[in-house]
């Protein structure tokens, strides 16, 4: 009986079907392990568009109706930020695990909730920042904890595109929890928090769009240690979407785009730049799914590489973040 339950494939189940979504259950195919037995949506026939090429047998037109299915082992949530509190809290009341999307909520205040739910249900819960789990930041972070670099002092990081200006449109629409810092400021935030910690100081300064969320972005960090970090993100240009970690030894540059790379250049002083070639299978989203199944097979109700505390902290920055420059949201009035 225990070698059945053990070696058979973890379900899937996936609630939001637009675009990250396809992109998670593309990886999730080449997962050991994992099969991707049901996905919801709040229009039934989207469900079934979205499952056909998946060959996913079961299609919910409510998310309610997928969590309390039976069907599934751990559900993915792919929906926009605003509902991310929410739908996480139907799927953990009805005693199913959680990967769900970045940003984990709008505020703290949401993410406290979801982890006294998924504490008080002794249920997995984790924010989907797949960064964590990409081979080439696990090699990096290696480096840097080896002394190779030396001591961090500086690093800088950038993630900008080009958005087309669409005031109901995820991006800019303050009702779906829109702007540059929600969507992919939180990557240059995710690195400097992973490899410096909590900071001590914050300065934020951002242009606003109509719409009334960021379109620029532009943070100061500085540190316990004594280092500094310079984070920005756009929906207004292309921007390199790079990362350099300055330290006192040398530094390493993470090439665009930083936060899903096939690769580094790690220069020590004296020395010639060294140019790394790392993995990433797919998308690059497999590596969480696989990190999350190792977490469910070993009993736990939070990963031990992507804690609780820190995504809790990472959304304590963004509110600071968020109130220094005025934005807040409908849901917060």
């Amino acid at each position: 009986m225990e070698n059945t339950i053990s070696t058979s494939p973890t379900r899937w189940g996936i609630i939001g079907c637009g675009k990250i979504a396809e992109k998670f259950a593309d990886d999730l195919m080449n997962v050991p392990n994992a099969v991707l037995n049901a996905v919801a949506s709040r229009n039934l026939e989207k469900a079934k568009e979205f499952a056909k090429p998946y060959q996913c047998p079961n299609t919910f037109g409510s998310y309610e109706e997928l969590a309390n299915s039976g069907l599934v082992d751990v559900i993915y949530i792919a929906t926009p930020h605003a509902q991310h509190c929410e739908n996480t809290l139907i799927c953990l009341e009805a005693g199913v695990p959680v990967l769900c999307e970045k940003a984990f909520a709008i505020n703290s205040q949401m993410v406290k909730s979801m982890i006294a739910k998924s504490q008080e249900k002794q249920v997995f819960l984790m924010e989907a920042i797949w960064t964590r789990f990409h081979p080439a930041i696990n090699q990096i972070k290696g480096i840097i904890e080896n002394g190779t670099i030396g001591e961090i002092k500086h690093i800088v990081a950038d993630f900008g595109f080009l958005a087309n200006y669409d005031p109901e449109g995820r991006l800019f629409n303050p009702e779906l929890t829109g702007g540059s810092l929600m969507d992919i400021g939180i990557y240059p935030l995710f690195i400097s928090k992973l490899l410096l910690g909590v900071p001590s100081q914050v300065k934020a300064v951002g242009v606003m769009a109509p719409t009334g969320v960021d379109m620029n972005m532009s943070i100061a960090l500085a540190f316990p240690s004594g280092a500094t970090a310079s984070l920005f993100s756009t929906l207004a240009a292309q921007t390199d979407t790079t990362c350099t970690i300055y330290g006192t030894k040398g530094k390493i540059y993470i090439h665009g785009r930083f936060h899903e790379t096939f690769g580094f250049t790690l220069t020590i002083e004296g020395e010639e730049p060294k140019e790394i070639s790392t993995e990433r299978n797919g998308w690059g989203y497999s590596y969480e799914a696989i990190d999350v199944q190792r977490c469910l097979a070993e009993g736990r109700i939070e990963n031990d590489k992507l804690p609780l505390q820190f995504s809790l902290e990472l959304m304590e920055l963004m509110d600071e973040i968020r109130a220094q420059v005025g934005l807040k949201y409908p849901q917060e009035a």
